[in-house]
């Protein structure tokens, strides 16, 4: 992994986030703390809060909103792999794209990316439509048209999770182009 004009590349990132929790907990750091806040019956009393910090990418996942520890480590992890797929690129060469499996098999015939955000398919399609709109120069109509689909449906796609669409506007802005709305 390196670091180019503050954006993180990382050619493994889709096997961080498909990797079964095991390994992923393997390839990190775990802190287990007492969270603050309103007491409750065992929050404050016990270390329940989990703190997963991925070693190769230096991200981080965190909960501590239930009681049960083994409840926030699995939330830390989900939280972990949205926010590789979100903060780390891996280089795709626009003129060459073609769907990668997991896109190809969440695209409809309707021309739609049909996939929800609880799908376990979902990070790895947020991390390649990513992928692909920045190597498209931050124009989601061309980065649409190598999907397949239409803008309008692209842009629906995006405007479902706030945080993707967040990220988007981020590198809009980094090339000079208005936000999405």
């Amino acid at each position: 992994m390196f670091q180019d004009r503050e954006k993180l590349i990382d050619p493994q990132r889709d096997a961080y986030i498909s990797a079964d929790d095991s390994v992923l907990l393997g390839q990190s750091e775990v802190d287990r703390y007492r969270a603050r806040g309103p007491g409750g019956q065992k929050r404050n009393k016990t270390d329940s809060a989990v703190r997963v910090r991925h070693k190769p990418t230096q991200m981080v996942g965190m909960a501590v909103e239930s009681r049960s520890q083994h409840q926030n480590r699995a939330k830390a992890l989900k939280r972990l792999r949205r926010t590789i797929a979100l903060k780390i690129r891996a280089p795709i060469d626009p003129g060459r794209y073609q769907p990668g499996p997991t896109v190809a098999e969440c695209l409809t015939r309707d021309g739609r990316l049909h996939v929800g955000m609880k799908d376990h398919r979902y990070d790895l399609v947020l991390a390649e439509v990513l992928d692909l709109i920045e190597a498209c120069g931050c124009r989601v109509s061309l980065a649409a048209r190598k999907l397949g689909i239409s803008t309008a449906k692209l842009v629906a796609f995006v405007g479902r999770d706030p945080k993707l669409k967040a990220r988007v506007n981020e590198f809009r802005a980094a090339e000079g182009i208005k936000p999405l709305r």
